[in-house]
């Protein structure tokens, strides 16, 4: 669990860092993303503990594809990603 958190916060790092650059996904856009990514992580790993290491290896691929996004169309795209590969 505090793996997804640290991999939660790094992609709202990324995103922050992206923000600046482009006008496409807003601040907003992406602290709503932020909490939906939150409440998946919670629900999947409490519905389903022994798929921990599973989604965790997924949320680190989508993180480190993203890794150098420079804009926030690139960070809600990131987002999208882990979303759908939590819920998925």
């Amino acid at each position: 669990m505090k793996k997804f958190l640290l991999l939660a916060v790094g992609l709202v790092a990324l995103a922050g860092s992206a923000c600046s650059k482009a006008p496409e996904c807003t601040t907003e856009e992406l602290s709503k993303k932020a909490q939906e990514l939150a409440s998946a992580l919670q629900e999947a790993v409490t519905k389903e503990p022994a798929k921990a290491a599973e989604l965790t290896a997924k949320v680190q691929d989508v993180t480190s594809k993203y890794q150098g996004a420079t804009t926030a169309a690139e960070a809600c795209k990131a987002y999208d990603e882990v979303i759908a590969a939590v819920k998925g």
